[in-house]
């Protein structure tokens, strides 16, 4: 009875500790991407801003695999993209477009929405613009989602940074 009551009490004391180190953790989590881009600005909005220019850049977008459906709004605002990937159904919706600013959401059944933000700034080269993208996930207070934040940036950093990539050598003509 006693090695019962004593592998509890650890299991317990394990469990509040760990709880309580993931509070520390924040639950905002938020990856960045950069590129600098040789194009003229209006042109980069529109390839970030309509979301059927995506087609043109984005890797997941690219893919033949990928079954696409647009739906468009008449303000601009609400365009809606559908696709399927790996059996999981996913929504992006554009939530605010005004130069130099795109805010795109994107939503999967069980999983957390990402809001993704697009801003375009001039660099100090002549004719360079710099497409930042952020990808903001808030997450619940539960231990296990606070520690599994710490392995977001690694995962959704390297595709944000391919698809950056794809869109400065589309957008250059290269």
């Amino acid at each position: 009875m006693k090695m019962i009551k004593a592998v509890l009490f650890v299991f317990v004391g394990l469990t509040i500790m760990i709880t309580l180190i993931s509070l520390l953790i924040p639950s905002r989590i938020v990856t960045a991407s950069a590129v600098s881009v040789q194009a003229d600005s209006t042109k980069l909005f529109s390839e970030i801003s309509e979301l059927k220019n995506w087609r043109h850049w984005h890797p997941v977008f690219k893919n033949d695999s990928s079954i696409l459906n647009f739906s468009s709004s008449k303000n601009e605002l609400n365009d809606i993209a559908t696709w399927e990937q790996n059996g999981k159904a996913y929504q992006m919706v554009v939530t605010e477009k005004k130069y130099p600013l795109v805010k795109i959401n994107i939503q999967a059944k069980g999983e957390k929405d990402i809001e993704n933000v697009f801003t375009l700034m001039p660099v100090m080269e002549q004719g360079n613009m710099q497409v930042q993208w952020q990808a903001v996930t808030n997450l619940k207070w539960y231990p296990w989602e606070k520690f599994s934040g710490i392995f977001l940036e690694k995962i959704a950093g390297v595709g944000n940074e391919e698809a950056l990539k794809s869109l400065k050598f589309f957008v250059e003509g290269k």
